[in-house]
């Protein structure tokens, strides 16, 4: 038999069933407007402690865009690139860093006290708060932005695996977007520039 002749009524076979998919799909789903209308669950309440030693919760973050980072002072690579990146990225932004906020949360509060992240953001941009506290609120801060953490024993005690994003918030604390040490240099300053003008 012609291999050929075989061929066509399976390709009308599976075109039909592709449109009938996407029909399907289409009746189901008629827009992704109603689902993109929907606020992302990032972000929210928390209480925590600055690095000057004072109570900081998510109000005082409000009324301008945010920035909000996990991480931890003992981190090798990725924290102290992401909070150099960003130390750079306010610099490159000019007066609009002014209309822009930014927070440093530890996940190794049991090490990053105050006085200790006050020490270590001393060599980034004075507009980083340092956030630490008990690791129940930690925990709670880490719930509300979604993130993982976990602490990995080492020969020498332990280091701390984490997410590694920046999360950009508008200036009601909701969610804007992401950006994270990886992307070139004009993608974060841009997606920051954005945030500055709509957050």
């Amino acid at each position: 038999m012609n291999p050929k002749r075989l061929l066509i009524p399976f390709l009308v076979f599976t075109t039909g069933l592709l449109v009938l998919v996407v029909t399907a799909g289409l009746l189901l789903f008629p827009s992704g407007s109603q689902q993109s209308a929907g606020k992302v669950p990032i972000g929210g309440p928390f209480t925590l402690t600055s690095h000057e030693g004072k109570p900081f919760t998510e109000e005082n973050l409000k009324g301008r865009p945010f920035v909000v980072f996990f991480g931890f002072t003992h981190c090798p690579e990725v924290c102290p690139t992401t909070l150099y990146d960003l130390t750079q990225d306010m610099a490159a932004l000019g007066k609009d860093a002014e209309k822009l906020q930014a927070a440093f949360i530890t996940v190794d509060p049991e090490r990053d006290t105050p006085e200790l992240m006050k020490t270590y953001l001393s060599s980034f941009d004075p507009r980083i708060v340092g956030l630490t506290g008990t690791e129940e609120e930690i925990a709670a801060a880490a719930r509300a932005y979604k993130i993982y953490y976990r602490k990995v024993p080492t020969d020498g005690g332990y280091t701390m695996d984490h997410s590694a994003t920046l999360f950009l918030m508008d200036s009601k604390g909701e969610f804007y977007g992401t950006s994270n040490f990886q992307e070139p240099e004009e993608t974060r300053r841009a997606k920051l520039r954005q945030l500055v003008k709509n957050g």
